[in-house]
């Protein structure tokens, strides 16, 4: 009996076990549900409007909306996103009562859908993301923090940027702006509030959507100074990227620069003397129309800014300056002359062939920049030569005479003796570099003739201030003949000396003792 009752519980064991290895292995014969299966369907992004009131909106709607930088109603805040991945998005939404439904299929790398329909005054847009609809995309939470930081990161470095930055769709609106640029434009209101769509401060650059473009451009102000920027255009995906940097200092100083030129060429205008700046480069800056009276170049010449040789070319055609022997030489006086303006150290008188003369010169200027500086000087060496002549003709006038004349300034200094003076008193005063006094000549006088107060009295008449009256007196000399001697005022205080010596020496006729205080010496006096 026991015997029995064992078998039977070894046999339900044998056959618990069978049935437990059979509906093990069963078990790991069936495939394992799929954690998508499982997964819940996204929501989608719909948003509900009435007019620009937001009704209702969805989880990823809401989502949306408080990841979109801009400040404003719910509308603005939408338009700011969709408008710049949608083609005419404003005006597309604008006919929506009319069109009652509507779908815009966005461009770029990551496009969206767009549907809108209209329905009891009520605007229901879904949003829908074509690269990854269906495709059950997942994001772990910390790369989506990390491109949230960073996209933050990135949002205020260019909000807080000092220059206005702005990017245009292919048809010229613009679909974002930074901080400064809305400031500017006033676009944002109170409370940070942004009104769309954002208006134009500049006018758009013809050719940024096909290579990079930097123009100058400005704001007008009611009632004040236009505001001046730099703007740096440059090609993007869909259009163009814009970036405005204030240029109010840089555009003050060139008017303050061309004002002070204006100033400057003013001021040259009234001159006679010809102006022509050279730069660095040697090339024409600045000219006055003097320099076109002298030279007979045209001022369409001038006006084009030539280089330095093309400028003294011209004047060598124009035969408006000294003509040299052959042309490589002239070049190398040329290249000799630009050196030495720019050192200080050129000045020459140009004789041209027309007979005019002119004096040229060479001044360096800040910069490496030179300065030429031409002036006719015809009538100054035509006076001079013509004083020079007339003073050769004098001189050859008073050589003639037989009477030895010597003409002292105010001061006592002799300036002008003729050939018979040298021959008389045997020293040649014009032979002597330093200036011959009164003193000097008395002691001359002196020592060729004998002693006789005559010497100190015409020395002390020649010194003399005051009104003064002509006397003569005779002297002798070493050699026994004698020298009948005549003082008279000249113009300004001079005093001309004249001497004609005598076979014999007379007796003088007229040598008083104090010729500056005689009644006789003032009645002379008055008469001259």
């Amino acid at each position: 009996m026991i015997l029995a009752l064992a078998l039977v519980a070894t046999s339900v064991a044998a056959a618990l076990i069978a049935l437990l290895l059979v509906s093990l292995l069963r078990s790991r014969q069936q495939p394992r549900p799929r954690i998508a299966d499982t997964a819940p369907a996204l929501e989608p992004t719909v948003f509900l409007f009435d007019d620009r009131t937001l009704v209702d909106a969805t989880a990823p709607a809401w989502a949306l909306l408080q990841a979109t930088p801009v400040r404003g109603d719910e509308w603005s805040r939408l338009s700011a996103f969709l408008a710049p991945r949608f083609e005419n998005f404003e005006a597309r939404m604008g006919r929506l009562a009319e069109e009652v439904v509507i779908e815009l299929a966005g461009s770029g790398d990551a496009p969206l859908r767009l549907r809108a329909e209209y329905h009891e005054g009520l605007a229901r847009i879904t949003l829908s993301d074509l690269a990854s609809e269906g495709q059950g995309v997942l994001v772990d939470g910390m790369s989506q923090r990390a491109l949230e930081d960073e996209v933050t990161s990135l949002r205020k470095a260019v909000d807080s940027a000092p220059i206005l930055v702005w990017r245009e769709d292919a048809r010229g609106d613009i679909v974002w702006a930074n901080r400064a640029y809305l400031l500017q434009s006033g676009a944002l209101e109170a409370e940070d509030e942004l009104t769309w769509p954002l208006p134009a401060l500049f006018e758009a650059a013809p050719d940024a959507k096909a290579a990079p473009t930097v123009r100058r451009a400005r704001i007008e102000r009611n009632g004040k100074a236009p505001l001046w920027f730099d703007c740096h255009s440059l090609p993007a995906a869909d259009g163009s990227l814009h970036y405005a940097l204030p240029a109010d200092t840089a555009v003050s100083a060139e008017i303050s620069l061309r004002e002070f030129v204006q100033t400057l060429t003013k001021t040259f205008a009234e001159l006679p003397i010809g102006l022509a700046i050279f730069d660095r480069q040697r090339q024409l800056q600045l000219f006055n129309p003097a320099l076109i009276d002298l030279t007979t170049l045209g001022a369409d010449f001038l006006s084009a800014r030539p280089t330095l040789f093309a400028f003294l070319d011209r004047l060598r055609d124009a035969r408006m300056m000294p003509e040299p022997k052959d042309y490589s030489s002239w070049r190398q006086k040329m290249a000799e002359l630009e050196k030495a303006a720019a050192s200080g150290r050129f000045e020459e008188t140009w004789a041209l062939p027309s007979g005019q003369t002119y004096r040229v010169t060479g001044r360096p200027h800040p910069e490496g920049a030179v300065a030429f500086l031409m002036k006719d000087i015809s009538s100054e060496v035509s006076l001079t030569r013509r004083f020079r002549s007339e003073l050769e003709l004098s001189q050859a006038v008073i050589d003639a005479m037989d009477e030895a004349i010597a003409v002292f300034s105010t001061a006592g200094v002799l300036i002008l003796s003729n050939r018979g003076y040298a021959h008389l008193w045997g020293t040649d005063p014009g032979t002597t570099l330093g200036e011959v006094g009164i003193g000097e000549a008395m002691k001359t006088w002196e020592a060729q003739g004998n002693p006789d107060p005559v010497w100190a009295e015409a020395r002390d008449f020649v010194t003399e201030i005051g009104p003064r009256a002509s006397w003569e007196a005779n002297a002798g000399l070493r050699d026994g003949r004698s020298v009948a001697c005549r003082f008279v005022p000249l113009a300004g205080g001079a005093t001309l000396a004249g001497f004609r010596a005598i076979g014999e020496a007379p007796a003088r006729r007229d040598a008083p003792a104090s010729r500056a205080g005689t009644a006789g010496q003032k009645a002379r006096a008055a008469a001259v």
